[in-house]
């Protein structure tokens, strides 16, 4: 369960319970998300630490090895010393905007040590940040640049407003970013332009809300989906599971599917 311990921006209105027992419904774990969200762009902000002690941000490109940030930086540039004399350091990284409100976008930091690769996994980490960053061609092989690779210990991920929870680095490593997330925006759209009727049998048959006068659909990923419920009670955020997670965006559809005929108690 993510920490609520950051609430929506003003006075939110209380969340009205689910009048009907429902099954409980997977969602990604923190790692997942924090693994999702890494791979889902190839730009961060570097926190490394000064020859005095004091924090340094820098804009950075980066590829994944394995989950691990593999960083080319130049041995000129300010953290590029900094990663030389002290190799603590963090990324900060935000998903992708699906959202007007910049806080309301996922991000993780993962922090850790960071590490030179060496023999056959400099060799990896090379291909991994090239295959991220393809003008990195112009300057990886120059004697003035160094990979690094950080070695995550620690992962906060934050999924907007009142989603938050921290996780380890072996847990972060071991996590398989989402097949579906990324790209379920329009996936999302369609469910919404022409299937209002389906999200409404989900609300009110799969979700707890039979009371519910409106649905519609803000996410999906390999487990479920995400519906926004309006009823006479109030505005609530109930979670559909699929019958199995899915390994795939192309199984989404079918995935859809199943549950509109499960909530119209249909085969």
């Amino acid at each position: 369960m993510a920490n609520r311990d950051h609430g929506d921006p003003g006075d939110a209105p209380s969340i009205p319970p689910p009048l009907a027992e429902v099954p409980h419904a997977v969602r990604p774990s923190a790692a997942e998300e924090a693994r999702t969200i890494a791979a889902s762009t190839n730009t961060a902000t570097l926190a490394t630490l000064t020859a005095d002690g004091d924090p340094w941000a820098s804009f950075v490109t980066y590829g994944l090895h394995g989950g691990a940030p593999v960083l080319c930086v130049s041995n000129l540039a300010e953290h590029g010393r900094n990663l030389d004399g002290d190799p603590r350091a963090s990324l900060a990284i935000v998903a992708p905007a699906t959202d007007t409100d910049p806080l309301a976008s996922g991000r993780v930091t993962l922090a850790g040590v960071a590490e030179r690769p060496a023999g056959a996994e400099r060799d990896a980490a090379r291909e991994a940040h090239l295959a991220a960053v393809a003008a990195a061609k112009y300057y990886i092989d120059y004697s003035d640049f160094t990979l690094w690779v950080l070695r995550v210990q620690r992962v906060r991920w934050v999924g907007g407003y009142g989603r938050m929870e921290s996780t380890s680095g072996a847990e972060y490593a071991a996590a398989e970013p989402d097949p579906v997330q990324p790209r379920a925006a329009g996936a999302v759209a369609h469910l919404n332009a022409d299937h209002a009727e389906a999200l409404l049998a989900m609300a009110a048959s799969l979700g707890g809300y039979p009371d519910a006068t409106a649905a519609t659909c803000t996410g999906a990923d390999r487990y479920g989906l995400d519906l926004r419920v309006t009823t006479p009670r109030g505005v609530a955020y109930p979670r559909i599971g699929y019958a199995a997670p899915i390994d795939s965006f192309d199984e989404l559809r079918s995935a859809a599917v199943e549950l509109t005929r499960r909530a119209r108690g249909t085969r």
